[in-house]
């Protein structure tokens, strides 16, 4: 599933070749997880004025309001002049002056929603309870202690949660946990404040070092000009159970946290 890093790394890929481009058809295949939200001629003319991130939504700011993407499980999104013909798993194409945006989607829990503006009710619904942006100033380590206190469940799922901090999916959470040296399973209120800014810390270095790398690809990942991510390639326990820590040599444990897998090194990382 596309995290906030891929999001991130999808956005930097097609950004500043779409700013400024007037959209001039756009066309929709099989239904994703919500409806446009408006006829696909109300978008023509328009001008694409840019696109942001928040959260794992794409942005796409307009002249006349604004396209919220999600990439859901396994969406990607292309972008450029002379893509190939359509296939049976692209199902949101905006051809625009400057070459055309296509969203594939196999398994089409992503999502291409028009809203008038971020105030719409369909925009709030969908971003208002989304937590601080980990790589923005707003993101202050005594504000995430504060947050963490009130929650009694573990910290990997406060992490997912979302509400705490935005965008730390199952990845990436299992790997500021590590960097961390907290165990998947410790309460999240249970968490001390100097551990808590070691966790803050290890979120927003593995998040960077991910956008660096181009995000993880574990299955079909790739940016809007078709490159794959690398994260995957250096991480420190993801998907690794039963390999030697590379910090310790002790084995890695697997485990399953709300039906996502967890991966940890128990000398490594403590409750």
């Amino acid at each position: 599933m596309p995290e906030l890093p891929e999001v991130e790394v999808t956005r930097l890929s097609f950004a500043d070749r779409i700013a400024g481009a007037r959209i001039e058809a756009v066309s929709m295949g099989k239904p994703l997880r919500w409806p446009l939200g408006c006829k696909t001629q109300q978008l023509e003319g328009q001008c694409v004025l840019g696109v942001r991130r928040r959260g794992k939504y794409l942005l796409i700011d307009l002249n006349g309001g604004l396209l919220l993407m999600h990439l859901g499980m396994s969406g990607s999104v292309s972008f450029g002049a002379g893509l190939p013909a359509s296939g049976k798993h692209d199902h949101f194409e905006m051809v625009t002056s400057l070459g055309t945006l296509r969203l594939n989607d196999p398994r089409r829990f992503g999502a291409v929603v028009y809203a008038s503006g971020e105030s719409d009710p369909i925009a709030h619904k969908l971003l208002g309870r989304l937590g601080v942006e980990p790589l923005s100033e707003a993101f202050d380590a005594t504000e995430f202690h504060q947050a963490l206190k009130r929650r009694q469940t573990a910290i990997k799922q406060v992490l997912l949660g979302g509400e705490a901090v935005v965008g730390v999916g199952n990845i990436y959470a299992s790997e500021v946990l590590f960097l961390a040296g907290i165990r998947p399973t410790t309460k999240a209120s249970r968490i001390s404040k100097p551990r808590a800014a070691l966790l803050h810390r290890a979120i927003q270095e593995v998040l960077t070092q991910a956008v660096t790398k181009g995000g993880s690809t574990l299955r079909d990942f790739s940016n809007a000009q078709g490159e794959a991510g690398h994260f995957q390639l250096d991480a420190m326990v993801y998907d690794r159970a039963g390999l030697p820590c590379r910090v310790c040599t002790t084995l890695i444990k697997g485990m399953r946290q709300g039906q996502r897998s967890t991966f940890y090194c128990a000398r490594c990382q403590k409750p």
